[in-house]
């Protein structure tokens, strides 16, 4: 009798854990699920098309601020997301890169299509006008300013340095750290690429 009632709870208990909903999922960089802010952005990419978070469903889009005049964040962090997609082979083609400027009054379309897809061919350069970029960056609570300024062309711009990722349904997901590395980035985002 009292095997058939250890059996009985030993079925209950598997029964129970049926109904019980899927672990949520560990990420190695903040995940900042339902946060308020952050929901979309309109671009115009390095080809002059304009762009927002809607031309990328049903792919995982990083979106980086930065510029092409930077002398170390900007270029790790294109260089380890490339090398983090690479580590995904097929599954990389459903991963984009926007790498957004805050400094467009350097940062031509031009400069932008021979910097950003040098790194990864399918990564993308976006821009905006100066008024537009404030109002992107306090939308993504982004901060930049010039600094170290020498001439009207030559200055540095000092400025946020996290990666916002967004899940293939468009929902803002994760803020990656400057320098978390390639694999680590690779590892978020196949997590986010195997959910449905």
């Amino acid at each position: 009798m009292r095997v058939l009632i250890i059996v009985a709870l030993l079925s209950l208990m598997v029964a129970c854990g049926k109904n019980e909903a899927p672990p949520e999922p560990k990420f190695l960089a903040t995940d900042i699920t339902g946060v308020p802010w952050g929901h979309d952005f309109r671009l115009a990419d390095h080809t002059g098309k304009i762009r927002t978070l809607a031309d990328f469903r049903g792919k995982v889009v990083a979106l980086f601020f930065g510029y092409t005049h930077c002398p170390d964040v900007c270029p790790t962090t294109l260089s380890d997301f490339a090398m983090a997609i690479q580590a995904l082979g097929e599954d990389g083609k459903r991963v984009q890169v926007l790498f957004v400027t805050v400094d467009p009054e350097r940062d031509t379309p031009e400069l932008l299509a021979k910097y950003v897809p040098s790194f990864n061919s399918t990564f993308l350069g976006m821009s905006t006008d100066p008024a537009s970029l404030a109002e992107l960056a306090k939308e993504f609570k982004v901060v930049y300013q010039k600094n170290t300024v020498k001439g009207p062309g030559d200055y540095l711009v000092d400025h946020s340095a996290g990666t916002y990722i967004f899940d293939s349904k468009g929902r803002l997901r994760l803020l990656m750290a400057y320098g978390t590395g390639p694999s680590a980035i690779a590892q978020d985002l196949r997590t986010l690429l195997s959910q449905k």
